[in-house]
This record gives C-alpha cells, sequence and structure tokens, in this order.
C-alpha cells in the first residue's frame, strides 16, 4: 500500500462487492482510515493513542480483496485485524467476525501484548478503530452531551451557563469535549500537547478558538465567564503542567475531567519537559524511562485534579484509567473522584439506552438529513432528542461519510432501524445505512474502572456480559461482529464488544435489524437487571423481556 495515497470510501449506490453488507463492511474499514476520520491513517491508527483498523498495510489490502469476493452465504475471520479464513455459513449468518487485542488473563498486560504486537501477532482494536464503526468526534459527542447534561442536572440546575468546565486532551474522542460543553451552555477551556489536533477541533467546529497561550486562555475565560457566553476555548500545553499553574492561578473552576490517552502511557501520554518530537526519541530509545516519566506526570496532573476537587470543583474520570496510572504513580487517593459511568450515565443503561449510531453509505448528507426528520417525527415528545438534532444539524461537521448518532433506548433502536430500511427500500434515502453503535452500551463492555465500575452487585470485573453480547448478535444476525480487549483503559482492564447490521431495503435486512437492535439493547437491560437495579428490573418487565427464570 502506498501510504501516501489518501484513502476514501466508495460513496453512491454502486457497489464493488457481492452485497451490500460486504460493502458496508469496505466502506465503513475505508472510512475509518479517511484523513478527514482518522488521527494517523498513514499508519492505520484511527483514534485512542494507538488504535487500529488493521494490522498493517498488508492485511487491509487482504481485508479489502477478500469482502470484494465475499459471497452473501460466506463470512470472513479477522484476528486482530489480519484475515485469516473465508468459511461458508448462510445468508442470516454475520458476514464478518472480528477478534482483536484479546488475550488471556494471565498475560493481560501492555508488556505482553507489546511483545506480540512488535512480532506482528497482535493489533490494538481500540473500540470501534478495529470494529470499522468510527465516526470521527461526532461518534462521541452525544454521549459526552448526555454526560454533561446529566451533571448539570444534578448540580447546576440544569445548565452549564456561566460555568467553567476544565480537560485536556482533544484526540478523536477528547475532541467531543468543548462542543459537548458549549451546547449545554457552559465554557470548555481545553489543553492539548499537540497542536495539530487543537486546529482540527478548531477546524471542524468542536472548538471555538485557540488562545495563543494559558495566559491569555485565563483572560478570555474570566470575560465570556461575566457574560455567561458558551464558548470553547483551547491552546497548547500540557496538562500535567498546565492543570497546576492554572489552580496556583487561582481561576474558579466548576467542572475538571480529562481525555487524554492516559490509558496507554507509553503511546499516549507525553511527559512533562518533553516536546513531541523529544517524546518520540524517547520513546524509541527507551521505552521503559519514557513509561517512569508518563506515569509521573499523570500522577502530577491526577493530584491537580483531587486539589480542584478540594475547591469545590466538580471533578470526574471520563473513562481514560487515569486514576489507575496515578495510583501505579503513587497518589494513594487517585480514585476520590468517581468515573462518569456511575456518577451519570448509569440510569440510561437501565434503560438500554446508548450510542446508537448510523452513516449513510451513499456519501451524501440529504440522506442523513432526511432520516433526522424521521427520527424526529417518530419521537416528537423526546425534548432532549430535539434538543441534540437540531444542534447536531448546526454545529457539527461530518467527517468522511455523513454520519449522525444519537442515543436510544430499548424498543427504541428496533423501531427506528425499520423505518430507516423502510426509507432505503422506497427511495427516500438513496443508498444503504449502516447501523452500529459504540462498545460503551448497556451490556456490550466489562470495564471495573469505567462502564462497570461500582456495580451494585460488585460484579465490576465479570467478562462474561460482553461475550454473551457478541454471542447473541452473531445469533441474531448482525452484519458484522467485534469482541476487543482493552479499549478505553488499555490492555488488562477491559472486555468489550460491537456490532453493526446493514439496512439495505430488503426483506432479510428486516428480519436482521429487527432481532438485532432488539437483543442487542435487551442483553444490557438484563445484565443490570440480574445485577439488582430497579429500574432495569422495571424496564425489562415492563417491556416484556423473558428474563425471569
Amino acid at each position: 500500500m502506498n501510504v501516501e495515497t489518501s484513502i476514501h470510501a466508495p460513496r453512491g449506490r454502486e457497489r464493488t462487492c457481492k452485497g451490500w453488507e460486504q460493502e458496508a463492511a469496505l466502506r465503513m474499514l475505508m472510512n475509518n482510515l479517511d484523513p478527514a476520520v482518522a488521527e494517523r491513517p498513514q499508519d492505520l491508527v484511527v483514534y485512542g493513542g494507538n488504535g487500529k483498523a488493521a494490522r498493517d498495510w498488508e492485511s487491509f489490502e487482504k481485508i479489502v480483496r477478500t469482502l470484494r469476493r465475499l459471497e452473501n452465504d460466506e463470512t470472513l475471520i479477522v484476528q486482530s485485524g489480519k484475515p485469516v479464513a473465508v468459511f461458508k455459513t448462510h445468508p442470516r449468518a454475520p458476514r464478518v467476525l472480528i477478534a482483536n487485542s484479546n488475550l488471556v488473563g494471565k498475560w493481560a498486560d501492555w508488556e505482553h501484548f507489546r511483545e506480540l504486537e512488535r512480532r506482528g501477532l497482535m493489533v490494538y482494536g481500540q473500540m470501534t478503530a478495529g470494529s470499522w464503526i468510527y465516526i470521527g468526534s461526532q461518534g462521541i459527542v452525544q454521549g459526552t452531551f448526555e454526560t454533561f447534561a446529566e451533571l448539570a442536572n444534578q448540580y447546576f440546575g440544569g445548565s452549564l451557563s456561566g460555568r467553567v468546565v476544565l480537560t485536556a486532551g482533544l484526540g478523536g474522542m477528547g475532541g467531543a469535549q468543548p462542543l459537548a460543553v458549549t451546547m449545554n451552555g457552559g465554557i470548555a477551556l481545553c489543553v492539548d500537547v499537540d497542536p495539530a489536533r487543537l486546529e482540527r477541533r478548531l477546524q471542524t467546529r468542536y472548538l471555538d478558538m485557540i488562545a495563543s497561550s494559558r495566559l491569555d486562555a485565563l483572560t478570555i475565560i474570566e470575560s465570556v465567564r461575566a457574560r455567561k457566553e458558551p464558548v470553547s476555548i483551547g491552546y497548547v500545553g500540557n496538562a500535567a503542567e498546565e492543570l497546576p499553574a492554572i489552580l496556583a492561578r487561582g481561576l474558579k473552576v466548576d467542572v475538571v475531567t480529562d481525555q487524554t490517552s492516559a490509558h496507554d502511557p507509553l503511546d499516549g501520554y507525553i511527559p512533562v519537559g518533553l516536546s513531541l518530537a523529544q517524546a518520540a526519541d524517547l520513546r524509541a530509545v527507551d521505552p521503559a524511562e519514557y513509561e517512569r516519566r508518563a506515569i509521573a506526570s499523570i500522577a502530577q496532573h491526577v493530584q491537580a485534579m483531587l486539589a480542584f476537587q478540594e475547591r469545590g470543583a466538580v471533578v470526574f474520570d471520563y473513562g481514560n484509567n487515569i486514576r489507575e496510572q496515578a495510583r501505579r504513580g503513587g497518589v494513594r487517593n487517585a480514585f476520590d473522584f468517581p468515573g462518569f459511568v456511575p456518577a451519570f450515565i448509569r440510569p440510561l443503561f437501565c434503560r438500554g439506552k446508548g450510542p446508537f449510531r448510523w452513516v449513510a453509505l451513499s456519501g451524501d448528507p440529504q440522506d442523513i438529513a432526511r432520516i433526522d426528520d424521521e427520527l424526529l417525527a417518530l419521537f416528537p415528545d423526546d425534548a432532549r432528542l430535539r434538543r441534540w438534532i437540531e444542534m447536531a444539524r448546526a454545529r457539527i461537521a461530518f467527517q468522511g461519510l455523513p454520519a449522525r448518532i444519537c442515543w436510544l433506548g430499548y424498543g427504541e433502536r428496533a423501531r427506528f432501524g425499520l423505518r430507516i430500511n423502510e426509507l432505503v427500500a422506497s427511495g427516500e434515502v438513496s443508498a444503504p445505512v449502516a447501523i452500529g453503535r459504540d462498545h460503551l452500551d448497556a451490556g456490550s463492555v466489562a470495564s471495573p474502572y469505567r462502564e462497570t465500575e461500582a456495580m451494585k452487585d460488585g460484579s465490576d470485573a465479570v467478562a462474561d456480559w460482553p461475550l454473551l453480547n457478541a454471542l447473541l448478535n452473531t445469533a441474531a444476525g448482525a452484519s458484522w461482529i467485534a469482541i476487543h480487549h482493552g479499549g478505553g483503559v488499555g490492555i488488562g482492564y477491559s472486555q468489550h464488544a460491537g456490532m453493526v447490521v446493514v439496512a439495505d431495503g430488503s426483506a432479510l435486512a428486516r428480519e436482521k435489524l429487527e432481532t438485532v437492535l432488539t437483543t442487542d439493547p435487551g442483553i444490557g437491560v438484563v445484565r443490570h437487571a440480574d445485577a439488582g437495579y430497579d429500574q432495569a428490573i422495571a424496564t425489562a418487565d415492563e417491556r416484556g423481556i423473558d428474563w425471569r427464570l
């Protein structure tokens, strides 16, 4: 593969594969590596430090070739980003089954993973990077919007107006933060060590302005706070230096969180005192020293977060395992602030509600506009959904293939998916639509420092549920399914699964959509009902889920 050649997914109604499920997988794989989408497409890195779409360029080319010859009753097997076999199955079966980064428990650590990666035997799939359903920062925007909306409801009377949110990390995931804060009426102060990331968020309208320095940023903050103007300001700096400096300046900060790639101290976090180039050099020549410095910097970073908490700020871990890394660095009270799921998201999971996304394989933004209209018509009483869609239309720039995300619950996903299929069948939407989700969902992840932190029954580390989710989605007929390890919080700390189902307007697609979009959130409701959550129990009983066995 000539890495100087940019990859872009095909558009339009003409297929290069033998069926739309294969075509969707091909287009979404390529879309993950579109320069408008991926963080480092030349390295196959999509987002999240080192989350890759394929193991290497040879594997990418083989996947593309195989998808183009794959029959409608065959299934491609992908092992850690490398295609290994095609088996004859049946039309209701998935067209692709993927497993990325999975290690046996005793060996599930970064050291062993990196040795396997060095030998070309494994790839880090993150969550939606290796499962081919990443859609750029929009993919996390609504979840971030929902998180800050719930925070505002709990602490600030329903709005972040006049409130300052301090955070760091504007990569593929963290880049959603400034927009989500301003959508909730707040003021975002964002730090990133990489000026290119700041520029990218500015270009995509997720970030409103880039300040020339810390002093410049703080001056702007005080001005807009006085006017209660929702605005996001970013500037270049290392969070481990900048948070203590902002603390020392005495700026009144209302909320503090973080989305640096702290989950990966070697490839994701830049130690204090190093430029990007110096960091790359040290990482190459002395990875052990690099990681030691990164952990020390993370400890400094978290100590500042704890100090902000002592001053009255609402502080939370936004799912990057920064507390555990700080604990490794000697911060004994690193877990004194909570993770975002138990603090703000779990009640949504109890209703089977999570990040539902769809992608217009046509490449036509009008298809997304038509589906937006239908979504609002289907759920006219959901005020937060309407607010989200209206803001998304006005503020969110598409990256790669046009896409949309919203959080829908059990019953709502199936209803909406079937309606999308009808729109494709009638021609109101010009080409098939890929429907998927983040791995962060009600029943598809085990992550004791993130999605399953502080479960009511103590089942935080039980990894059966995401495996059952993947098996169930396979039985239900999803178009492709992925089982991953280590996404979000790093190797050794999570197990999770993803799925995509394609609405091509056919009767077979209707059958698949109805089953997959019922079972997928359904197992999430059951997972939380089984753990003893009253809201999940009520949802399961009210919706007629057969779980009282």
